[in-house]
């Protein structure tokens, strides 16, 4: 009797992991991640003319001056997917400037909205550009889950991709075609885990206030206009009617699985670029538990991290409140959803 249990429990193992391998191929040929041209699935949010499209239709500059900055934003509300875009950033002195690319439903729910963030900080000249990522559920800004990271090459010199995947149990960012963060959904974390749906934005605009070096530096409107070149977008997403089979197949999509090789990957990019996680802050959230926050040897680095850190020449060489859909935006307005991380110093 024992030997037939076990010879059903192995059949029925059997039966789940061969389901759950077609139910991996049926999505991974069912989710299209191909660029959509920008008419195709965003309109602009705002700042005139300083939205430039390219003649394709398949690219668009964003561009910041005295007078405003811009944007644009997914014509459909989205609920899970993933979503893509490659930025080309600009150079010369651009401290004060953040350029972002993020989910957010704050013109629904403003007072509990959710948002998942990439913000590209500029810096001073002959500085690199920092890059930021946060993770907002239900309006929890207080405990904004920040991260700061250097990156590997310089963004200003051609498109790099910067990617989110987003799935009900898991938040992925991705930079070209490389994790390097990874929020998994747990019990704990409770209404802080983004689950409404989002639309999806892209913006350049002033952050005089906190985005470099916490303040210290503004932008200088004597180098604009600034201009940010975005492409490949990418717009894989599940409708907010698209159900559960959509959820299914984006669970299941090559962008939401973690390899081995994947995580060894995220690990790779962590241990050299990463500046800041709010994992290993004692200072800022003092007292606060982040119950996504794994038990890593990440918090034996913390003390060593900071602004000052460089990428070297060698590694280079490979390779205010944001604006809502119902907001008309001045380039110096506002205050950030991100407050500053005043430990951190530019060196």
């Amino acid at each position: 009797m024992a030997t037939t249990g076990a010879a059903a429990l192995v059949a029925l193992m059997t039966t789940v992991v061969s389901w759950a391998a077609v139910l991996a191929t049926a999505a991974a040929a069912l989710l299209d991640t191909s660029p959509v041209p920008f008419q195709a699935g965003y309109v602009p949010l705002f700042g005139g003319d300083n939205l430039v499209r390219s003649p394709d239709g398949r690219s668009v500059r964003l561009k910041l001056d005295r007078r405003t900055g811009s944007g644009f934003v997914s014509k459909t509300a989205y609920h899970h997917g993933y979503f893509s875009a490659s930025i080309k950033l600009p150079d010369d002195h651009t401290a004060g400037v953040v350029v972002a690319f993020y989910l957010s439903n704050g013109d629904v729910y403003p007072g509990s909205h959710d948002e998942v963030d990439f913000e590209l900080l500029g810096n001073r000249l002959g500085h690199e550009w920092r890059v930021q990522t946060n993770v907002y559920g239900n309006g929890s800004t207080s405990r904004g889950r920040e991260e700061r990271y250097l990156l590997p090459f310089d963004p200003t010199l051609r498109p790099h991709a910067y990617a989110v995947a987003w799935t009900p149990t898991a938040v992925v960012f991705y930079v070209d075609g490389a994790p390097i963060r990874e929020v998994v959904r747990v019990p704990a974390m409770g209404g802080d885990f983004p689950s409404k749906p989002m639309s999806v934005y892209a913006t350049i605009w002033d952050g005089s206030a906190w985005a470099t070096d916490g303040g210290r530096y503004r932008v200088d409107y004597a180098h604009a206009p600034f201009a940010a070149d975005f492409s490949g977008l990418v717009l894989t997403g599940c409708p907010v009617a698209g159900g559960a089979r959509c959820a299914v197949e984006v669970m299941t999509g090559e962008f939401a699985v973690m390899t081995p090789a994947k995580r060894a990957a995220m690990r790779r990019f962590r241990r050299r670029n990463l500046l800041y996680t709010v994992c290993h802050d004692k200072i800022r959230y003092k007292g606060t538990v982040f119950p996504e926050c794994d038990d890593t040897d990440d918090g034996g680095d913390f003390h060593r991290w900071g602004e000052s850190k460089r990428v070297s020449a060698s590694r280079r060489g490979y390779s205010q409140q944001k604006p809502r859909k119902d907001m008309v935006v001045d380039a110096s307005s506002g205050r950030p959803s991100t407050w500053p991380i005043g430990s951190l110093r530019a060196d």
